[in-house]
């Protein structure tokens, strides 16, 4: 016998009512190893906790207990600025599978999409590799194996592939010389009307506007394919008030280029840094807006920020980052600099 139950977000990593997050968080570290043949997807408390205290952005989380264990969990999160689009994800542990469990987090989690009143649930699922036939993107780059239990659980709940996103791993550290020649040539490339800035941490508040804006360019302007993702409004405040609570976590190392004649923001990259050294770092967004593009802004703020990196916090074994396989500008850049796939994931959509 199992129970759903609806669980407690702890105010902090150590709170005495962290435990049963603690499992849901064990969960999902599982979860995505197996998924990606790799024990550097594992996360913390303190990782998760930021993404649950997103007011903009709120989630509820669920988990199922056997025999008294939390062995499952599922998260449903939406935006409060749009009321069509949920998100959902079901997470159950390997020995725990083949039991209806996931089944019941997701029926839990679609009844509440309907008593919402949304119409629309996206879910990422990572794909581990496998022989056999293959389920194709319909945006023509990439695919997953049609016979993973994820891709027919998903399936047959009625989702739709939409996309296919690619999970890639730089081995640190990298030649610094070489690192900075090619800084030195993106930014000739790149030309005179653009400059480079960085930080750490909280962002200047010369450039809190302007870092908002990109921020939620970031939700609309990003290869989405047929997910339609709603556009994810930020605001000075949110801004800060997110990057206190992710300041808990870990260090943000941000990279950004100025468009000099007008200075405003043209992009921006970000490195979510761990405190711990023997851990790898994630890479965030990476933006550069429409009007300019074709600079070659991408392969700059790229291996600027990794300069950054290596100047700053030395010492780390890598970092991982995504990316659409449609988007094959980022995927040249990563590859050049030396980025190598280690496993792929796919976005699906539910219309109910």
């Amino acid at each position: 016998m199992y129970e759903i139950v609806e669980l407690t977000v702890p105010e902090s990593a150590d709170a005495p009512d962290a435990a049963d997050f603690a499992a849901t968080v064990e969960i999902m570290s599982i979860v995505e190893n197996d998924g990606y043949g790799t024990t550097e997807m594992s996360q913390t408390v303190a990782d998760v906790l930021p993404f649950f205290k997103d007011p903009s952005n709120p989630r509820r989380l669920f988990g199922v207990r056997v025999d008294g264990r939390i062995v499952a969990r599922a998260v449903y999160d939406w935006i409060i600025t749009d009321d069509e689009v949920a998100v959902e994800r079901v997470d159950v542990l390997p020995d725990y599978r083949r039991r209806g469990i996931g089944t019941a987090l997701a029926d839990h989690l679609d009844n509440l999409v309907r008593e919402d009143g949304r119409s629309r649930i996206i879910t990422y699922a990572v794909s581990k590799t496998a022989d056999g036939p293959r389920l194709d993107s319909p945006t023509g780059f990439g695919s997953v194996p049609r016979e993973n239990p994820e891709v027919t659980f998903l399936l047959s709940r009625g989702f739709t592939l939409e996309q296919v996103e690619r999970a890639s791993r730089l081995a640190l550290p990298l030649d610094g010389a070489g690192l900075r020649a090619r800084v030195e040539a993106a930014s000739a490339r790149s030309g005179a009307d653009y400059r480079l800035h960085h930080w750490v941490g909280a962002t200047p508040q010369k450039w809190l506007e302007q870092i908002a804006m990109l921020y939620t360019r970031m939700s609309t302007d990003a290869p989405s394919a047929g997910l339609e993702q709603p556009e994810d409004v930020y605001t000075v405040e949110r801004v800060v008030s997110n990057e206190a609570n992710y300041a808990k976590a870990r260090h943000m190392l941000t990279a950004v280029v100025e468009h000099v004649p007008t200075g405003k923001l043209a992009g921006y990259t970000t490195l979510a840094v761990p405190f711990e050294r023997s851990r790898p770092v994630f890479q965030d967004d990476t933006l550069v807006l429409r009007d300019h593009r074709g600079h070659k802004l991408g392969m700059l703020l790229k291996v600027a920020n990794l300069e950054n990196l290596q100047n700053e916090f030395p010492g780390l074994p890598s970092v991982i980052t995504w990316n659409a396989e449609e988007n094959r500008f980022m995927l040249d850049v990563n590859e050049e600099v030396g980025f190598v796939p280690i496993g792929y994931e796919g976005a699906w959509k539910r219309l109910l």
